[in-house]
């Protein structure tokens, strides 16, 4: 049973909009975020497993708003409750979906107060990808120095 962390007797709500509103959270963090490779993460197998339950739904490729090395670049648009989101594409795509060309800048996913930390651990519940599991950094540990005494000097 999957349990809310600040209040552990009540059970998480894994509905299709609790999920969407917590990908929406997630997805927003991790624009801004230092390291945002585990938070992609889970939105992207969040919304991988939505569309394996058939419980979110491609919907066509845009045209990334920022592409990778200026070079012209599509993104599959994904409908998942009152949300959409985008996931980066593959082959198959390509010749299943539509393209939908520019992305509409006038359309809006709605708000939501859910707090990052209830967010990741909603995602967390529904995939089972845990925090753990996440890159080390890339900083290096500290090595205490070894001195070697070689008669009265040390090297």
């Amino acid at each position: 049973m999957n349990l809310d962390w600040k209040h552990p007797s009540t059970p998480l709500n894994l509905s299709i909009e609790n999920l969407s509103q917590a990908i929406f959270t997630v997805n927003r963090h991790a624009k801004t975020a230092p390291n945002p490779r585990f938070l992609y993460k889970l939105k992207h197998e969040t919304i991988k497993k939505l569309i394996g339950e058939g419980k979110a739904k491609k919907i066509g490729l845009h045209f990334s708003e920022n592409p990778r090395y200026s070079q012209q670049q599509s993104d599959v648009l994904v409908k998942c409750g009152q949300y959409t989101f985008h996931i980066p594409p593959t082959k198959n795509d390509f010749a299943e979906l539509p393209h939908l060309g520019k992305l509409d800048s006038h359309v809006r996913n709605p708000k939501t107060s859910l707090s990052l930390t209830t967010a990741k651990l909603v995602l967390q519940s529904y995939t089972g990808i845990s925090d753990s599991e996440q890159s080390p950094s890339n900083k290096r540990k500290y090595e205490k120095p070894i001195f070697k005494k070689l008669g009265e000097r040390y090297l």
